[in-house]
């Protein structure tokens, strides 16, 4: 469903301004800090003035070993201009399945819009329709007892930034995302070494057909889930909704409490599945 007048919402009208970026050359940590303090999931890279990529969250959950962030971008990121519409940034979006679009002018980063402004603009619409028909197929639950590592990996196997958390009686009692994963995550420092052949197995002067080698030593850091349960940073104060619930409302829940999902719950309580922001904006296109 096309929302009447949808097509002339101009994204210069709704995108951010003041944008949150990182450069090149750059590390982990600092993404890490913007993602905190600005609690936001992901971010432009920029180089010598240029957007060269988009680094996020879930790439820092993918790669715990590394530290730079050009090793860590996408690089040749999809961009849109001021002058298109959001349901041209929705299509993007849902096609791509990205999350966010550096907003571009005559090669210039001049903002950003994302799924969450998107959201926001369709609280505004007031439109009356169900949920029902953009509440996912498949939803993906962990135990509230489970280790947070394993928690992280089931998420990341399952591509999922957001799952529900149920209990021993199957009853909801929280929900985790990748961003309560990475204000848990702590960076493990160390040492590492690897051996350096300086000579083969075919050269005629090693003693005894023994290698000689050279170990060489190095620090390495990585990101490390702490041996913690689900229920210790889960999300417990829960805002549902229900198949029935009107897509606006739903759109206004997210973007006043700054969620990316709500779990969907039946007339008993009961879970029945979970919304993504995201599938919202199929309203549009």
């Amino acid at each position: 469903m096309k929302e009447k007048g949808s097509k002339q919402i101009r994204i210069r009208d709704i995108m951010v301004e003041d944008v949150a970026y990182v450069t090149l050359p750059g590390a982990r940590g600092e993404l890490m800090g913007i993602c905190k303090e600005r609690y936001i999931s992901g971010v432009p890279v920029v180089k010598e003035g240029k957007v060269v990529g988009v680094v996020t969250r879930q790439d820092l959950l993918r790669n715990p070993d590394e530290e730079q962030i050009a090793l860590l971008m996408s690089r040749n990121p999809i961009t849109v201009s001021p002058d298109a519409t959001i349901v041209e940034a929705a299509r993007i979006i849902l096609s791509r399945r990205i999350r966010r679009l550096p907003v571009m002018e005559e090669e210039k980063l001049v903002g950003i819009i994302s799924i969450a402004d998107i959201v926001r603009k369709i609280a505004a619409m007031d439109i009356n329709a169900p949920v029902s028909d953009y509440i996912g197929d498949n939803t993906v639950v962990v135990w509230d007892e489970m280790p947070l590592s394993v928690a992280g990996r089931i998420m990341e196997l399952a591509g999922a930034k957001a799952v529900p958390v149920l209990n021993v009686e199957l009853e909801l009692v929280g929900l985790i995302t990748d961003r309560d994963l990475i204000n848990a995550a702590v960076i493990e420092d160390g040492i590492e070494h690897s051996d350096l052949s300086l000579g083969s197995d075919e050269d005629e002067w090693t003693w005894e057909g023994m290698r000689d080698t050279m170990r060489l030593y190095y620090n390495v850091s990585k990101i490390k889930l702490p041996d913690k349960l689900v229920r210790d940073v889960m999300i417990k104060e829960l805002v549902t909704v229900t198949r029935n619930s009107e897509v606006s409302g739903c759109a206004e829940k997210m973007s006043k409490n700054r969620f990316d999902q709500l779990p969907v719950i039946s007339a008993n309580g009961k879970m029945t599945g979970i919304l993504l922001d995201r599938n919202l904006l199929n309203v549009l296109v």
